[in-house]
């Protein structure tokens, strides 16, 4: 009987790990440069297998890390990071995915970065055409249900006390709630204290136009971004945040912070359009490789148990 608790225990720490797996990997969008990479020497497959190879062992210990590799003409430069309050483990296990999946929704291009839920992963080839750290690249906003009498104003007094709360220190990650409406900010890991501030006015007034009465939303600049979230019952109760303030307070779950949206679009001038029909394939090709990883463990799992139940029949 003894030989069957491992089986029984790994079954259920598979249950919760399979149903909370998907939270932080889910594709939010993709950037794909429309030119190819031409490589007939392999110089560059090699920079780029260092560069994903750097990114990934540094994100164990790491929420932001930017690394080059290669020489001259023939270098290439990427950087991940991982929300601001996620714990080393899931910004492991969130950036360990993008490589593989940059290369299934990408291929092999001069430029590609991939935004997840939880983190978010670029390369480029030297050389390739920059763009504006305030640049918007993806936005998505909600319904626009009614959110009560002056719904407008509370967002916007939210938004306020993100602004002042990113500027203040924080390692350029900041969420706090007002009202039944929380907010969330981020920038890239080597932005400036004033740079940063200035993104995330940048990416609230877009916020504010884009999305309007929209109860939720998230606005994805080139270096930084900001999301909110309305709930009419009162924000869930937050789990500690390892990375925001002592003030601030992040979601309970990814899910809360980001919502299902009626509306989304992709834009940059440097990379290929991704809209919202190829978002949501994308969206399910992602699904279909973790869960059919989850599922595949799954069967294994309970094949073993069977068979190891009828194991101990045969002993009787």
């Amino acid at each position: 009987m003894h030989t069957q608790i491992p089986f029984l225990l790994l079954f259920l720490i598979m249950i919760p790990l399979m149903k909370s797996a998907p939270d932080n990997t889910n594709l939010v969008y993709k950037g794909c440069a429309k030119q190819s990479l031409q490589d007939p020497n392999g110089v560059y497959s090699s920079a780029l297998s260092a560069i994903f190879g750097t990114l990934i062992q540094q994100s164990s210990k790491l929420k932001f890390f930017k690394t080059t590799s290669g020489s001259g003409q023939a270098s290439i430069s990427g950087l991940f990071q991982c929300r601001g309050d996620l714990s080393n483990l899931d910004c492991y296990t969130c950036v360990s995915r993008l490589p593989i999946l940059m290369d299934k929704l990408c291929g092999k291009t001069v430029a590609a970065r991939l935004q997840l839920l939880g983190c978010y992963m670029l390369y480029e080839v030297s050389g390739f055409a920059q763009i504006s750290g305030m640049e918007m690249l993806y936005k998505t906003c909600g319904s626009s249900t009614n959110g009560g009498g002056g719904f407008e104003e509370r967002r916007d007094s939210a938004f306020s006390a993100l602004e002042s709360g990113i500027g203040n220190g924080n390692g350029g990650f900041y969420t706090t709630n007002y009202e039944s409406l929380y907010v969330l900010g981020q920038c890239q890991g080597d932005l400036g204290t004033s740079d940063c501030g200035e993104c995330v006015k940048s990416a609230v007034q877009r916020a504010e136009v884009e999305c309007g009465r929209s109860v939720s939303g998230q606005i994805y600049l080139h270096r930084c971004f900001v999301s909110y979230s309305y709930y009419p019952n009162g924000v869930p109760n937050p789990k500690k945040s390892s990375s925001s303030s002592s003030s601030s307070s992040s979601s309970s779950s990814s899910s809360s912070s980001y919502p299902s949206s009626s509306s989304s679009s992709y834009t940059s001038p440097s990379y290929a359009s991704s809209g919202t029909e190829s978002n949501a394939n994308t969206g399910k090709t992602v699904a279909i490789i973790l869960g059919g990883a989850a599922g595949v463990g799954f069967i294994v799992i309970c094949i073993l148990f069977v068979k190891n139940l009828a194991k101990k029949h045969d002993d009787y």
